[in-house]
């Protein structure tokens, strides 16, 4: 069974930067694709940001150059660095994961996620 158990969310002023880490197993990091995704208030989950095994990335265009995606095989964690945070970034970040090669933004292709970290970004 995969588990992936997210961290590192919190509260922000806008412009700041906050590090997100997504821990799960070796196997998993090194094989399954994986991504960080969203979801606001009122609002559908959407696709931030998707790595799959070979290292291809996908970002959404609104994170385009503020957030960075990263696989750490040594810690067995995926992180989403976020830079220049705005007030729409706020919302419940999921991390998730698929056996399946993805290089969509498509959240209901990925079969496992974590329970979320929430993101609030203040002006």
């Amino acid at each position: 069974q995969v588990q992936l158990v997210e961290s590192g969310g919190g509260s922000v002023e806008a412009g700041g930067s906050l590090r997100l880490s997504c821990a799960a197993s070796a196997y998993t990091i090194s094989t399954y694709s994986m991504g960080w995704f969203r979801q606001a208030p009122g609002k559908e989950r959407e696709g931030v940001i998707v790595i799959d095994s070979f290292g291809y990335t996908r970002h959404a265009d609104s994170v385009k150059g503020r957030f960075t995606i990263s696989r750490d095989k040594a810690k067995n964690t995926l992180s989403l660095q976020m830079n220049s945070l705005k007030l729409e970034d706020t919302a419940m970040y999921y991390c998730a994961a698929d056996r399946s090669v993805i290089r969509t933004l498509n959240p209901t292709l990925f079969h496992y996620w974590g329970q979320g970290t929430q993101v609030a970004v203040s002006s």
